[in-house]
């Protein structure tokens, strides 16, 4: 007699089962494998921008004992002023001026030119008056000595000048040397001058004060570098 009961046969997992299972595994080690490779990007980008973040220095600091701000200094320093005035001429003229600036620490171009200007007019009017004791004070001998004759010459012959300086148009550092310890510079003068001369009753013999000539003079300048006084003399005239 048989029992009514039936073993049920053992089936095994279909495939579709353990293709599921094992595609759950594959995105797990995925998952794993991107989050390792998220972490070490991370620790990378972090760590540049730590350093991005770092204080770019700027062109002033702050000290370390104060608030005030200091200034960086530069990798290139400026020319001082008075370089860059003498920059720019012919060698020879710039390398006069060097030695000269080298020489005197006090020589500085402009105010010299400046100077050079007014000695030029003040020397003029000082022989159209015939004030020798004015021009005695802003030539050297030789050059007093010269002007002092043409004076007494003109005293002699009963004339006057009656002269104006109109402008000056042009002032140029002609030469420039250090002979020694004396600084010599030449500087070239075109200026407008207006001349009259009288006689000894005053009547006008040659000129007219309204036509202006121009006039070019190249006039040296010295100076003893060594010495205390600034003042440079009138030590040779020429006609430009």
């Amino acid at each position: 007699m048989h029992s009514a009961w039936r073993a049920r046969p053992f089936r095994a997992p279909t495939g579709t089962h353990w293709d599921t299972v094992e595609l759950i595994i594959e995105i797990v080690i995925l998952a794993m494998i991107a989050a390792f490779l998220g972490l070490r990007l991370y620790s990378v980008l972090g760590r540049r921008a730590e350093h991005e973040e770092e204080p770019v220095p700027t062109r002033f600091e702050r000290s370390e004992t104060g608030n005030a701000p200091r200034p960086v200094t530069p990798a290139v320093a400026e020319l001082p002023r008075r370089n860059r005035e003498i920059a720019g001429f012919a060698p020879a003229i710039e390398h006069g001026l060097r030695e000269i600036s080298a020489a005197d620490r006090r020589f500085d171009l402009l105010p010299f030119l400046e100077g050079a200007k007014a000695a030029y007019g003040m020397v003029l009017e000082a022989f159209w008056r015939g004030d020798k004791d004015e021009l005695k004070q802003l030539c050297d001998d030789d050059v007093y000595q010269s002007f002092s004759a043409a004076i007494d010459a003109r005293e002699a012959a009963g004339e006057t000048l009656d002269n104006r300086l109109i402008r000056i148009e042009d002032t140029l550092v002609q030469t420039a040397s250090l002979e020694g310890r004396t600084a010599r510079i030449a500087v070239s003068f075109v200026a407008d001058i207006a001349t009259v001369v009288r006689d000894k009753d005053g009547n006008v013999v040659a000129g007219s004060l309204d036509d202006a000539i121009e006039s070019r003079d190249v006039w040296t300048f010295a100076r003893d570098v060594d010495s205390a006084a600034p003042d440079w003399l009138l030590d040779e005239t020429d006609e430009g």
